[in-house]
């Protein structure tokens, strides 16, 4: 299915949320969604206080505990094809890579270098189950979500990109819409966007019934009750 062309007022409207009210917002709008498309298993984040990424998905598999069965000639060709992959296009985008190796983690593809290759080519970050590295001096402003950290690359090298992947239970397809943050990610259905902001608000009115009431003098589990009660009945 081709992915609709969505404007920065829609993206922005979705930045502007963490991706557990991203994740709340889409229980309301597609309740069958309540237990698929998002991440279940926690990340290492490379920077928690960026603001959430939202983009297009790349996808992309990797492993490192042995070396390609190409040759290394055919190794580069590979990588460069995954670079013009990356590349393609003019919306922003965030890589979802899967590291195929029986332990995930093995070797980093993600450091220094890669940060700011992706980075210049117009990627806000990457999620993956495989491991990081330079920690200090990774590119600014890009967010890695990662397995584990690591110190080495190992034999690591792209095995194929632009396929379906799976990292920490999501499944994402090329030029999926992807919101993540430092809790995980989630998948945002194209035909939904529009529909998020009033899902929030919707939430944010519920929420606050019941915080308010834990904040005011004099809260009990009847002032709680009440405030559950209320809460409940705001549509």
């Amino acid at each position: 299915m081709t992915a609709t062309r969505l404007n920065e007022k829609d993206l922005e409207a979705l930045r502007r949320h963490d991706t557990p009210t991203i994740c709340n917002a889409l229980e309301i709008v597609a309740p069958e969604r309540r237990t698929t498309g998002f991440t279940s298993l926690p990340f290492v984040c490379a920077d928690p206080a960026l603001p959430p990424m939202v983009a297009r998905a790349r996808t992309a598999s990797i492993r490192a505990v042995a070396a390609s069965d190409l040759d290394p000639a055919e190794v580069r060709a590979k990588r460069t094809a995954y670079y013009e992959y990356v590349a393609a296009g003019n919306e922003s985008t965030i890589v979802v890579m899967q590291d195929l190796d029986p332990v995930p983690g093995f070797g980093a593809f993600w450091g220094e270098v890669n940060s700011n290759v992706h980075k210049a080519l117009g990627s806000e970050g990457v999620i993956t189950n495989g491991s990081i590295r330079d920690l200090d001096v990774l590119a600014a402003g890009f967010q890695l979500l990662a397995g584990v950290i690591g110190p080495s690359h190992a034999h690591v090298h792209v095995v194929d990109f632009g396929g379906q992947v799976n990292v920490h239970g999501m499944t994402v397809r090329h030029g999926d819409l992807v919101h993540a943050d430092q809790h995980g990610a989630v998948i945002v259905p194209d035909n939904l966007v529009k529909e998020i902001p009033a899902a929030v608000e919707l939430i944010e009115k519920r929420e606050k019934v019941v915080l308010d009431a834990c904040k005011a003098p004099g809260f009990d589990i009847e002032v709680l009750k009440k405030a559950l009660a209320s809460s409940a009945e705001i549509h």
